[in-house]
């Protein structure tokens, strides 16, 4: 179990599977800028949670829901929860996270969505074994299943992003087409710090050769 006071953000698990060094720079630097994409992101996020709870027959949706795992560490929110009502009684939490653009190639967005339903298997004490994904591009779910592959890499995201946070150490840049929708790519100069960073072991083959 980790401490209550030493809980890291669950947002920060998508930054450090999208890029690592975007993670040490916002979560170490304390650095960010906004750009029209994540402003876009925003405001969908605060639309989403301002609509507040309701009921709709055999489902109730909780907005802007708190989330702890004292397991992994991480404490965030999820952007709507459904609990959908079973046959038994009982209701099944079913965790949606909403994102601007749409889906894509790697697991970044799975893992945070899975962080979420890692949180509140702790907090509610029932196995939740999927969700989905709302992209605002395409205007559609993309369903999610927690399965064990995705558990596992959700809970070594967790654990490399707080070693990357505890470190205090910002991973050199390595540039990729990606760099190009990060809205601190401005402050991360991944272009400029590669492009130095090959110019000086260039100086220092041709000193070494002479």
């Amino acid at each position: 179990m980790i401490s209550p006071d030493d809980l890291i953000q669950l947002s920060a698990l998508q930054h450090y599977a999208f890029c690592s060094r975007q993670c040490a720079l916002i979560h170490v630097e304390q650095v960010w800028a906004e750009n029209r994409l994540t402003a876009e992101g925003r405001i969908m996020h605060e639309h989403v949670h301002d609509e507040g709870n309701e009921s709709r027959g055999d489902v109730r949706i909780e907005r802007g829901a708190a989330l702890r795992s004292l397991e992994l560490g991480i404490i965030g929110k999820a952007d709507l929860v459904e609990y959908h009502r079973q046959l038994d009684g009982s209701w099944q939490a079913f965790p949606v996270e909403y994102k601007r653009g749409k889906p894509k190639p790697d697991h970044c967005d799975k893992i945070q969505l899975c962080a979420q339903a890692l949180c509140l298997e702790e907090m509610l004490g029932q196995r939740i074994p999927a969700g989905a994904l709302f992209y605002g591009k395409t205007r559609r779910r993309l369903d999610v299943d927690f399965d064990e592959t995705l558990r596992r890499a959700t809970i070594e995201a967790a654990q490399k992003t707080r070693e990357l946070i505890e470190s205090g150490q910002t991973p050199k840049p390595v540039y990729s087409k990606r760099c190009e929708s990060c809205s601190i790519v401005g402050e991360c100069m991944p272009r400029t710090i590669q492009k130095k960073r090959s110019v000086e072991s260039y100086l220092k083959r041709m000193l070494d050769d002479t």
